[in-house]
């Protein structure tokens, strides 16, 4: 089944009084929204029983539940000492996230820093082989880790990395953010047959079976020369990219993703909304 929901607590969760995200489970349900994704952005700052109490209370609604690994992965970090930080990001993140009962570890790659683009790729490569070996080292196998398309050009992830580093391991799988590509592309994403093309090649490198329950990032971004400036509501009407035409495109190619809103402070509003596109169709 496909599934919507927000990536963390609309501005609307926090000015109806809530404030534990306990309470979220809830209030993603009553919205009739399938899923949540839980940031860890700046660090896993969790007690285990803090972590459990999440997984109950999202369990007893039956709301499937994701997480963010910290934004400061950088496979590609030049110093090795540094880049050993992010794979216990990464490994940290998956063991709160079974705690809580879900399966799925979203995480950016890298980023380009000073060196060439295929040397900072190469990095990347090597050193998720090496995360490959530690998931399979701490038994999280039977879980999902989704590396990230980035919206900055100086970023690593576009379509073609992320699906080159799907095909490491099994339980690699893509989190496509649409709005990181319309970015780092200048708009690119209009049509169906634009957010067909992607899909398509991805399906044809990693299969369809890996596809079919691909992670799914969405929300309008404002961009510049340089890729993405800051996260926007659907009300924008100046950058992309829609909604509809992804949806089309994946009812047409029969994908059911978990689709997560980051829109800024609308993501339930904004989850519930492509809920109700999809629905129409």
């Amino acid at each position: 089944m496909i599934k919507f929901g927000p990536s963390g607590n609309s501005e609307s969760f926090y000015a109806e009084g809530y404030a534990h995200t306990e309470q979220a489970a809830k209030f993603v349900k009553e919205r009739d929204l399938d899923c949540f994704e839980y940031s860890f952005g700046r660090g896993v700052r969790i007690t285990e029983g803090k972590a459990i109490s999440i997984g109950e209370a999202f369990a007893q609604e039956n709301v499937e539940i994701s997480v963010h690994a910290p934004y400061f992965i950088n496979f590609a970090n030049p110093d090795d000492e540094m880049a050993a930080k992010s794979y216990g990001y990464v490994l940290d993140s998956a063991r709160a996230c079974k705690l809580m009962g879900g399966k799925r570890i979203v995480f950016h790659p890298a980023a380009q820093g000073k060196a060439t683009r295929f040397e900072a790729v190469e990095k990347t490569e090597e050193r998720l082989k090496i995360l490959a070996e530690y998931i399979a080292l701490n038994g999280f196998e039977d879980m999902m880790f989704c590396p990230e398309t980035m919206g900055k050009l100086a970023q690593i992830g576009t379509v073609e990395e992320i699906t080159q580093f799907c095909k490491i391991a099994p339980f690699y799988t893509p989190c496509v953010d649409f709005g990181h590509i319309n970015a780092r592309e200048q708009g690119s994403l209009k049509t169906v047959e634009d957010y067909k093309q992607r899909l398509e090649y991805m399906i044809s490198e990693l299969g369809f079976e890996r596809m079919k329950h691909f992670h799914v990032h969405f929300s309008k971004i404002m961009y510049s020369a340089k890729g993405e400036v800051k996260h926007l509501t659907f009300a924008d009407e100046i950058y992309g990219p829609e909604f509809l035409p992804l949806a089309v495109a994946l009812k047409t190619l029969e994908l059911e993703p978990y689709i997560v809103s980051e829109s800024d402070g609308k993501q339930a509003e904004e989850a519930a909304e492509m809920k109700r596109i999809y629905q129409t169709l």
